[in-house]
């Protein structure tokens, strides 16, 4: 007996598409117990946009931050450290590290 295997691929338009990116590429120098915002826009045709923040230290893997809905899912969120805030909007997303020290130097990911 013979089997035939059928193979479907869907794709949805606009979710290639999609793209995320830092507002601006310069490093951010802040002194001790000033706050600092961290920005990224980003571009979608999607109502249900769920962005994320990562940092990582060096020589280690990424660790999540915080969660934060934007359009449909703006009262969506999950911060677990009130060290950070995050804000969404249309197009952009900010984390805002509040009274810095030497320990949140890292490199910081949207998502």
């Amino acid at each position: 007996m013979e089997r035939c295997i059928l193979l479907i691929l869907v794709t949805v338009p606009g979710i290639f598409a999609d793209s995320i990116e830092p507002k601006d590429n310069d490093n951010m120098l802040r002194k001790e117990g000033e706050s600092v915002t961290l920005s990224c826009s980003y571009d979608t045709s999607s109502s249900n946009v769920m962005l994320f923040w990562y940092r990582q230290f060096q020589n280690r893997e990424p660790q999540y931050l915080l969660r934060k809905g934007a359009r449909s899912l703006s009262n969506s969120e999950n911060i677990p450290d009130d060290h950070f805030q995050s804000t969404t909007s249309q197009t952009s997303t900010e984390l805002i590290i509040n009274s810095v020290t030497l320990s949140d130097s890292a490199l910081y990911y949207c998502a």
